[in-house]
């Protein structure tokens, strides 16, 4: 019984990570640049990979959301401008 509530403990929270990631101002702002190009992307780093990888093609409210959150904040994968 023990194990069994760890084991959902632990489901529901990995579900609450994954749903809380995929609402973030990425996923908002380049909501149809992801349909569009990187449909076939994973959630793990491919998606936002993807994106850059198409920076000049994206939105630009997309293109923004890239810019000023994770990883490259303000770079774009050296495709943006600097700030």
């Amino acid at each position: 019984m023990k194990m069994t509530s760890i084991v959902i403990l632990v489901s529901t929270m990995a579900s609450i990570g994954t749903a809380t990631a995929q609402t973030g101002p990425v996923a908002t702002q380049c909501k149809e640049d992801i349909a569009k190009y990187c449909a076939s992307e994973t959630h793990d780093g491919g998606i936002r990979s993807c994106l850059q990888n198409n920076y000049d093609k994206v939105t630009a409210a997309c293109q923004q959301a890239l810019d000023t959150t994770g990883g490259g904040q303000g770079k774009g994968m050296g495709k943006g401008k600097s700030k």
